[in-house]
């Protein structure tokens, strides 16, 4: 099977197919991908759904099984077929010292990708019932955070996945402003300085950066608008909102970063 990127000639966006041993798209996930692409999830969103969809299809073309009439046991067999770099074949045994091949965030989310591609071919009469999901009795929150209309949905059970594995949460590393500004002295042109510059300042992530136009600059105000839209270089915003950043007053050689993005010094 092979994940094989779809443009269309009508529009501007791409999208993510699977292929099968005969080359033509699997009709069910394609009808979920196009559905996706449909309702605008990110391109990179849809790639990773395919390859997570491609991944449940060849385990059941390992077993034997119909996408259609698969268990819990099934789905317990696909996490550890997911583990192990060379037991997927089912030929050998792996020693528990061999360093998995999908860590457990990445199984989690081929989890949720087939959980979500079930809950879609419910819709067309494929309704395996509470394969993937199952109901969690109510229980406090230890969190301040409550959903919106908490007060009224508190008391009843939720809907949990069946299946996931404990992750360990880990907090992203935080440069120091010397790492920060050795990598600034390090841009030998002035492109790469406004570009990790505004990552340093704004905290943006890349493909947000990458999607500015002159008109989301407001120098004076040290502030940086981002703004959802569809660029040619493909770059995309998180959020389907606008919003506005502020800049900090930080400097370097003497020079506002503030001044330096400025894209007239560009």
């Amino acid at each position: 099977m092979l994940v094989q990127r779809v443009v269309m000639p009508s529009s501007p966006l791409e999208s993510w197919t699977v292929l099968g041993e005969d080359a033509a798209p699997v009709e069910p996930i394609e009808r979920y991908l196009a559905y996706l692409t449909d309702i605008e999830r990110s391109p990179n969103t849809v790639k990773a759904y395919a390859h997570d969809l491609k991944d449940w299809l060849s385990f059941l073309g390992v077993r034997g099984l119909d996408w259609r009439e698969v268990r819990l046991e099934d789905v317990g067999e696909f996490v550890a077929w997911l583990r192990p770099p060379t037991a997927r074949a089912g030929e050998v045994a792996v020693l528990p010292s061999v360093e998995h091949y999908c860590g457990e965030a990445t199984v989690n989310r081929k989890l949720s990708a087939v959980s979500a591609f079930y809950q879609h071919a419910a819709r067309y009469g494929v309704d395996l019932g509470e394969l993937l999901t199952t109901w969690q009795p109510a229980g406090r929150r230890r969190t301040a955070w409550k959903p919106f209309l908490h007060h009224m949905s508190k008391g009843r059970p939720q809907q949990r996945r069946a299946i996931s594995l404990k992750t360990d949460r880990k907090l992203p590393r935080i440069l120091a402003a010397a790492e920060a500004q050795t990598i600034l002295d390090a841009c030998e042109r002035l492109r790469d300085q406004l570009l990790f510059a505004v990552l340093v300042d704004s905290g943006m992530r890349v493909g947000e950066a990458l999607g500015l136009r002159h008109e989301d600059w407001a120098v004076a105000e040290r502030e940086l608008s981002v703004v959802p839209r569809l660029n040619d270089n493909g770059a995309r915003t998180k959020s389907a909102r606008t919003r506005t950043i502020p800049v900090a007053r930080t400097k370097r050689d003497g020079v506002p970063f503030s001044t330096m993005l400025s894209p007239a010094r560009r």
